[in-house]
């Protein structure tokens, strides 16, 4: 599937070091080395596997030793992007996280760093952040609330946007109906209504069964090309949206 990716022309890549547990970084890795002469740029993320996730677990000490176990992982020496992967909110407000992000590009273990958030507020408190390059948050057809200051705020800041979950779980592909099941484990059962964590990362927080009209009626729109072709160029085409994520390497296995 990499292969394919890169064969088809693309050149961005997102993943964590806890998807799962470095699997996917490796993976990652073993392309590069495979592929020296492709162009991309490799975003990973940090933090998810803090234990306990909470504030004070996002140190200087600890973005090193994330840092260097996903430099291992991927096989370089500079990672081009590194993110926190969705902190607690109260991260967002403390200096001393965001000035021990700048040492590890100082030490030329990182070229920039980012964030991955959850509520717009996160968002535009990232955005504020000198040095912050990039903000990745949740954008889709259904999820629109982020044209209104977010994209904005970006643009003027010089901030990229990395949009998440652009098919709304899957909605957006159309191919989908009112009989569609998924398997137990899958966050579309367990987390149908948003019982299990945020209700907006399981069909965009809206009854499945809503979801499932509401693409029918964006299938409507798409003539030449497939829904899910539609719902991704619709989010590219918003001013400030530098790339968006159709596919989690979390998947591959």
């Amino acid at each position: 599937m990499l292969h394919a990716a890169v064969e088809a022309r693309v050149t961005f890549l997102d993943t964590a070091e806890a998807y799962p547990d470095g699997r996917s970084e490796l993976l990652i890795g073993r392309l590069l080395a495979e592929k020296p002469d492709a162009v991309l740029t490799v975003a990973t993320r940090m933090g998810r596997r803090a234990s306990p996730h909470v504030p004070e677990a996002f140190t200087l000490q600890a973005f090193r030793n994330w840092i260097d176990r996903s430099r291992a992982n991927l096989g370089v020496e500079v990672l081009d992007l590194v993110q926190l992967f969705c902190p607690p909110t109260s991260v967002f407000s403390d200096d001393r996280v965001f000035d021990a992000l700048d040492t590890p590009v100082g030490e030329q273990r990182i070229a920039a760093y980012g964030v991955s958030v959850e509520t717009r507020q996160e968002a535009l408190s990232a955005i504020a952040r000198p040095h912050v390059a990039t903000v990745q948050l949740i954008l889709n057809v259904f999820r629109r609330k982020p044209l209104e200051r977010v994209l904005p705020a970006a643009l003027e800041a010089g901030v990229s946007v990395i949009a998440r979950l652009p098919l709304a779980s899957g909605l957006l592909s159309g191919k989908y109906d009112e009989s569609t099941t998924f398997a137990p484990q899958d966050h579309r059962t367990y987390n149908r209504r948003g019982e299990a964590f945020d209700l907006g990362k399981t069909f965009s927080g809206v009854p499945f069964e809503v979801g499932v009209r509401a693409a029918r009626s964006v299938s409507e729109f798409a003539k030449r090309v497939s829904t899910a072709q539609l719902a991704l160029r619709w989010i590219l085409d918003q001013p400030g949206v530098s790339t968006v994520i159709p596919v989690r390497a979390t998947r591959l296995r």
